[in-house]
């Protein structure tokens, strides 16, 4: 235990010594106790309680001990595991089939629900976030960033549709390796940065990194099967999200001719599996479990491939711990107080205290 203000402490000598009065008073007390049962004679065994109403003062020098100590400022040190932060790169699927209206709302508002409970679920003190969308190219929207300031404005103005316009040809493919790309792009910018940054935080470098993949899938060419050995190689995790059905729903399209049939995307679970399980991570599917959940799994199962960072002091407030345990001890010892003026004294000055203390904080 510490003290923020030590120099209250002397001030124990006072209770100190009065506890060995009190000592001293006890022992006349059983003195003149067993002289006074010697003298008198009556008909039945007397009982005379052993310490009498002393024991009112033995909780009013605990009490005083109490707010001696309370008023030091004293402060608990606790010692923690801390754990290393992560670096969470999300490559967010954009094409044309995230229009499909077979959840609430569609693909992409889905997805971007699910983004703000995992923005929600992170620590954000050591914690990271970068973003990429993709279509047929990738376009980076985030760098790593610990500012959930930054990460949740980015939400605000993309929650409600794709940037890539269903008029574009462009938005009609879906390009993951081209997302994997650009989220080692991101990886390897940071580390850049950070080298050339005289001082930077080391504990960012410590960071479990991960990729997030949040898609309805695709066909797994050979082209994804090289970013993700790419990935591999820097020890980046691909932990892919399926959103949408299986059953699927139609993709609106702006410039269908009227004799032209609609084009219909499902939920290509496997091929999404498959992903994931070659990229080293775990598929999870929104609306087969919580949001909540499947942040807290990505982010707990990053966090521990990172390990511990060793022992964190840290300090907790006793204040008002002892200023309780004072006034718990004055009022156990008025319990022992038989006579009535001083009970109705004790009882004024405690309220004038607790009004006393109330105005104060």
């Amino acid at each position: 235990m510490k003290f923020g203000a030590p120099g209250f402490l002397p001030l124990l000598v006072v209770p100190g010594v009065l506890l060995l009065l009190w000592v001293w008073q006890v022992w006349r007390r059983r003195a003149d106790v067993q002289a006074f049962v010697q003298r008198r004679r009556v008909p039945v065994k007397e009982r005379i309680p052993f310490f009498g109403e002393l024991l009112f003062w033995l909780f009013l020098l605990f009490a005083a001990t109490s707010a001696i100590l309370a008023v030091a400022r004293p402060v608990a040190v606790t010692s923690l595991v801390r754990t290393a932060g992560v670096d969470l790169v999300i490559l967010q699927d954009g094409s044309a089939s995230m229009h499909v209206q077979d959840v609430r709302g569609n693909r992409w508002r889905r997805s971007m629900r699910f983004l703000r409970t995992l923005g929600e679920s992170l620590r954000w003190d050591d914690d990271r976030v970068a973003m990429a969308l993709f279509a047929h190219m990738a376009t980076p929207q985030i760098r790593l960033t610990k500012d959930p300031n930054t990460y949740f404005f980015f939400l605000d103005h993309l929650e409600d549709t794709s940037p890539f316009r269903l008029e574009d040809d462009g938005t009609w493919d879906t390009n993951t390796e081209r997302g994997i790309y650009w989220g080692l792009r991101l990886i390897e910018k940071d580390e850049e940065i950070r080298r050339n940054t005289p001082g930077h935080n080391q504990a960012e470098s410590d960071n479990s990194r991960a990729f997030i993949l949040i898609s309805d899938g695709q066909s797994w060419s050979g082209e994804v099967a090289k970013s993700l050995a790419l990935a591999q190689e820097k020890n980046v995790p691909l932990n892919v999200i399926g959103v949408g059905t299986t059953v699927g729903g139609l993709i609106p399209d702006p410039k269908r001719e009227p004799n032209q049939p609609m084009l219909r995307s499902v939920l290509n679970r496997a091929e999404l599996s498959r992903l994931a399980t070659v990229g080293g991570g775990r598929y999870f599917e929104l609306d087969r479990e919580t949001d909540r959940d499947i942040a807290n799994a990505i982010i707990e199962q990053t966090r521990r491939r990172a390990g511990s960072k060793g022992l964190q002091e840290g300090t907790q407030d006793l204040y008002w711990n002892f200023l309780l345990a004072a006034a718990g001890f004055l009022a156990l010892g008025v319990l022992f107080l038989r006579d009535r003026v001083a009970l109705a004294l004790q009882l004024s000055a405690a309220a004038a205290v607790f009004v006393w203390v109330t105005s104060v904080f």
